[in-house]
């Protein structure tokens, strides 16, 4: 029987689970919302928790036991003087997960992890129409070109014999 076994394992040795849900929770203060995998995002809102209440307090002693866990100096700067303070009149429950459905190469469960109370920046990038693959006729060049061309055309006066294109039918790959 599992007693007091409650270290969710994520298919990983110690060692690699702890640098997994370290790194997770660096980058969860660096961008303030990350998409992982729900049994990850799950795994990692104790440690993010853990994180916040140790910001809260903001002694050295917190500060060197945060930057054990986390090993990232950047991510413990910012984590205490920026993600904590906006916390300090909440009791725990410092972060929101968002499920957002199955992944499609693998059906894994996806979500969304954020902070709270932290206003979050979000960059998205502009969505670019959908153009129609059929070729739109082509304006009609100006009087000035075209008299140019001809000018080109008549210089060239040759006889080219053109051939009728032929519409390509692929039926498989070549």
């Amino acid at each position: 029987m599992r007693h007091q076994k409650k270290t969710v394992r994520l298919g990983r040795k110690a060692d690699h689970r702890k640098a997994l849900l370290a790194n997770q929770v660096c980058n969860l203060i660096e961008h303030r919302r990350i998409k992982t995998t729900l049994a990850k995002a799950k795994a990692v809102r104790p440690l993010a928790e853990k994180m916040i209440t140790l910001g809260k307090n903001g002694s050295i002693h917190a500060r060197r036991t945060a930057f054990s866990t986390l090993r990232h100096k950047d991510a413990v700067k910012k984590l205490f003087d920026e993600i904590a303070p906006a916390s300090t009149d909440r009791n725990g429950g410092y972060t929101r997960i968002i499920r957002l459905g199955q992944r499609k190469s693998d059906s894994a469960l996806m979500a969304l992890i954020e902070w709270v109370d932290v206003s979050v920046v979000v960059e998205e990038k502009p969505v670019e129409e959908k153009t129609a693959k059929k070729k739109e006729p082509k304006a009609e060049p100006k009087q000035k070109e075209v008299k140019a061309e001809e000018a080109k055309g008549k210089e060239k006066e040759k006889p080219a014999a053109e051939e009728p294109k032929k519409k390509r039918r692929w039926f498989g790959k070549k």
